[in-house]
């Protein structure tokens, strides 16, 4: 719940931010392409500012959570391999117990109780 409540304590000046960027930076702007031809731009993007800053803010939030992705690449391995490796074991020592049960129950079976007509 405290989660929750911090959360909301910092998306709602955030998202107020962004609103007030937008309304502020509404006017079109002209995004060129061409490096070679600016005046007579081949490709051209005409857009208001705020939709610039937006897909500005959206292309780092994506380049960081995949750089973040692949550098964690070897940590989500080795938690693979070591899940894999806690299951052979238990598997492995759920079968010694079935073993020692079945051993046990063997055992008790071969050692009878006395027949009380020859106890003395």
């Amino acid at each position: 719940m405290l989660k929750r409540i911090i959360w909301l304590l910092i998306a709602f000046p955030a998202a107020a931010l962004l609103v007030t960027l937008a309304v502020a930076n509404r006017h079109s702007v002209r995004l060129v392409l061409d490096p070679f031809r600016p005046e007579t731009p081949v490709i051209s993007v005409v857009m208001p500012f705020y939709g610039f800053l937006f897909a500005a803010l959206l292309v780092g939030v994506l380049l960081g959570g995949a750089a973040v992705w692949l550098t964690q690449a070897r940590w989500r391995r080795t938690a693979r391999v070591r899940t894999s490796e806690a299951k052979r074991w238990q598997m492995e020592s759920d079968r010694l117990m079935r073993e020692r049960d079945a051993d046990v129950a063997a055992r008790a079976k071969a050692i009878a109780p006395p027949d009380k007509r020859n106890a003395a």
